[in-house]
Order: structure tokens, then C-alpha cells, then sequence
């Protein structure tokens, strides 16, 4: 998808603290319900706000190019199990951003590894070279799509319906048996 600067700005989920020329600094309003699961020994994190499905931690600094064929990479291989894996939109990621520092010095929940502190998104800006990129300090901004840039790239995908209303339903056993007393612990692996 292509948007302009003003587009990315109009994201709904979203309060903007300052725009700059590039994009702006601003954290999400949703709030979240996460869940930490390992399937098949491959960690994801389940948002039960957005029905998405994330990869838990990432890459490390790679460009756009390298991003896209560690996604094919990942479904190739069907990480956790599913071969649907793609970067996010510029929404999507700009959801996983907090109000506060959570992560270290980072905006993202502590569910998520801290070795990221931006990713690469789907979006483009303008249909131009240049790609949408979201820092965990906050800053949404697009980003020169050539070989000597980088950043960091996680993976998404979409909850089917079916999957959505099973993680509806666990999270709800889960937090009755917290409200119980019971070990949250188990609950949070989902293993």
C-alpha cells in the first residue's frame, strides 16, 4: 500500500506527540491483550486486540530487499506452523507502539524482544523507493529503501476467524484460572 506522509498521520489507534517532515512521534491507543505462545519451539506473540499474530522477536539489521526474503524464508519453513507470514502495514506496526518506555529503553511491551528498536513495513510512501518504518522510541518515519540502509524487519500475520475465537477462549480459561490462583505461567506458553 502507498501513503503519503499525511496518510500515515491519519492512521486511526494512533496519538500523534510531534510531526516531523518524514512522518511523526506518536504511540498506539489500543489496548492490548497479548499472549506468548511457542508452537513447534517457534515463539509468537497472539494480540487478541488486533487478531495478529506476531513474530516475538525478528532480525537483526538487514534492508528492505533482505526483509522481504527473510519473510519468504519464514513461510517457506512454515514458522509456527503457518505460511502466511508478511511484514506489517504501517498500521499494524505502529499498534505494537506504547505510551511509555516498557522495553528497556524501547515503547513496546516486554513481551516482545528488545534486540529491535524499529522494523520495516509493507507500505511505501508515494509508490516510491522509500518504505514506512516504525522505531520503538516512537518514531514513525519513511526510510530510503536502498542497499546501505537497514533496520530490523518482524513478521505478522493475520488470525483466521477460527483461530481468533480459540485465543478468544483460552485467554478467558487463562485468566479464570488466574483469577483462581492458579499458575498464570502455564497460561502464558500456551505449550
Amino acid at each position: 500500500r502507498d501513503l503519503s506522509v499525511s496518510q500515515a498521520r491519519s492512521i486511526p489507534n494512533i496519538s500523534i506527540r510531534k510531526k516531523h517532515e518524514r512522518g511523526f512521534y506518536g504511540h498506539s491507543t489500543i489496548n492490548h491483550s497479548y499472549n506468548l505462545k511457542s508452537i513447534n519451539g517457534d515463539k509468537v506473540v497472539i494480540d487478541n486486540a488486533t487478531g495478529l499474530m506476531w513474530h516475538q522477536s525478528g532480525t537483526g539489521c538487514v534492508n528492505r530487499k533482505e526483509s522481504k526474503e527473510w519473510i519468504k524464508k519464514l513461510n517457506k519453513r512454515r514458522y509456527a506452523g503457518y505460511k502466511d507470514w508478511r511484514l506489517p502495514s504501517l498500521e499494524e506496526a505502529v499498534s505494537l507502539l506504547e505510551l511509555h518506555k516498557k522495553n528497556s529503553d524501547l515503547i513496546i511491551d516486554p513481551i516482545f524482544s528488545n534486540k529491535q528498536d524499529g522494523i520495516w513495513t509493507g507500505d511505501t510512501k508515494n509508490g516510491s523507493e522509500t518504505a514506512w518504518s516504525v522505531g520503538f522510541s516512537g518514531r514513525v518515519y519513511w526510510n530510503y529503501n536502498a542497499p546501505g540502509i537497514c533496520t530490523d524487519a518482524r513478521s505478522v500475520r493475520s488470525l483466521t476467524i477460527r483461530e481468533e475465537k480459540e485465543q478468544a477462549e483460552a485467554a478467558r480459561v487463562c485468566r479464570k484460572a488466574a483469577d483462581q490462583g492458579h499458575a498464570k505461567a502455564q497460561c502464558d506458553l500456551g505449550t
